[in-house]
């Protein structure tokens, strides 16, 4: 039965975009107090045949599930305009909307050019506008664009529509459990599964330009190997497997070098592994255990968690000169743990009265805010624009993933009914990138 197992892992690992069954949706369960009331006008088709995917919907709903948002439904909607010259302001007025997002999809010989304008009802001016071009498989990605533009532009953070999040699903089936690497849009929609086994996989990260992961997976004989695998094609390869752990991989913002957990040597301990020419070198030395290790944004620094003070704490490490401090001293309890961009905070694991939540720590202040209400919290994940997090939690007994504004005010699940959720990583770039065209 093991070998039959195996052939069965190796042939699955041969379809590295396997269709996944179901995706992940976004159910809001905090937005901010006076949301931004706005109007997506369904964009026009100026074509024969209908488009494969509704635009203005998928605009309206990443402003919508952002919690910062109130999104018109359509069905309210006095006048289409899908240009500003045909905007009556005071239609949109009586409705209590402030912008207005209206456009049309233009098609080309192979591509389609989407054109765009975010108007102000109260200024009664066009706000931003451009014109997109891209293939008509684009479309969804193009709707995105069109989001974090107006996100952008009305909150001066930059939006992360366009972004995607890889998560691990566990489910049970007859032939015992299974995982699966995930791929997802931001919004949960297009998961396909990038890898499927029958061994866990675990801590799965992205590297700096989105196109490798690298993690965790136990195919040969039950022992833990960290691999490096390449998103588009699928191919990868074994970074390291000695006996004891290999846990935890991080790659630096360069890209060109991992902080990993080994224990070849003895009790765990933090190493960097040189990507091109494979050198490992030994980072930290002690009695205690030394994982989890999360590079800082200018890659001179690394954090990681340690019990070497009796329990679970955070501490800084600078690889300049490997002096080590000590991050955290609230509670019993703090883990995986991450430096926000501009360095002013922690993102953590937090204990507190014996319950697992996401915390933040002002590392200016020294002052320690719990974001999350749920239980059992865990593998925190920060987007590429700091201004929101995704970690996994348990809900009626199953694992999904939840997501939290840095702030707290923004709040929203993300079930699947594809098994218990696990070990989010929101990945730091666009899935595809649109330089406008006009």
């Amino acid at each position: 039965m093991r070998v039959f197992k195996r052939i069965i892992f190796v042939g699955l690992l041969l379809q590295f975009t396997i269709p996944a069954s179901a995706e992940l949706r976004i159910e809001i369960t905090k937005g901010v107090d006076n949301a931004v009331r706005v109007a997506v006008v369904p964009f026009a088709w100026r074509g024969k045949r209908k488009p494969p995917i509704d635009v203005g919907d998928v605009v309206s709903s990443d402003l919508g599930l952002s919690g910062r948002f109130e999104a018109l439904p359509t069905s309210q909607m006095l006048s289409f305009p899908n240009d500003s010259s045909e905007v009556l302001p005071r239609d949109w007025r009586m409705l209590g909307v402030e912008y207005l997002v209206v456009g049309y999809l233009e098609p080309r010989e192979v591509s389609v050019r989407l054109h765009f304008e975010l108007y102000s009802v109260l200024r009664q001016t066009v706000v931003a506008k451009q014109t997109i071009e891209g293939l008509p498989m684009d479309l969804r990605d193009m709707a995105h664009h069109v989001s974090d533009v107006v996100f952008n532009e009305l909150t001066g953070i930059k939006g992360v529509f366009s972004t995607q999040i890889m998560y691990v699903t566990a489910m049970d089936g007859d032939q015992g459990r299974h995982f699966a690497l995930n791929v997802a849009d931001a919004d949960g929609y297009r998961v396909r599964k990038v890898l499927e086994s029958i061994e866990p996989i675990l801590s799965a990260t992205w590297s700096p330009d989105g196109k490798m992961i690298a993690y965790v997976s136990f195919e040969q004989d039950g022992r833990p190997a960290i691999y490096l695998h390449e998103v588009i094609t699928g191919n990868r390869q074994i970074l390291t497997s000695f006996a004891g752990l290999n846990g935890a991989p991080s790659f630096s913002p360069d890209g060109k070098e991992m902080a990993l957990v080994l224990s070849k040597d003895g009790n765990p301990d933090i190493y960097i592994l040189d990507l091109q020419s494979r050198r490992l070198r030994r980072i930290t030395r002690h009695y205690g255990i030394d994982t989890e290790p999360s590079w800082t944004a200018d890659g001179k620094s690394l954090v990681f968690t340690s019990n070497r003070g009796g329990q679970p704490q955070i501490y800084q490490l600078r690889l300049a000169d490997f002096q080590i401090q000590r991050l955290t001293f609230e509670g019993d309890y703090n883990a995986k743990a991450s430096v926000l961009k501009d360095g002013s905070g922690l993102v953590m694991v937090h204990r507190r009265d014996g319950i697992f939540h996401i915390a933040l720590l002002d590392l200016n202040r020294g002052r320690l805010s719990v974001l999350t209400e749920t239980t059992l919290d865990e593998s925190p994940s920060v987007a590429p624009n700091g201004s929101m997090l995704i970690y996994a939690t348990q809900e009626r007994g199953e694992g999904i993933l939840a997501a939290v504004s840095i702030d707290g005010g923004v709040k929203f699940n993300l079930p699947s009914s594809d098994g218990d959720v696990r070990e989010p990583a929101w990945s730091p770039v666009k899935r595809k990138t649109f330089v406008p065209v006009e």
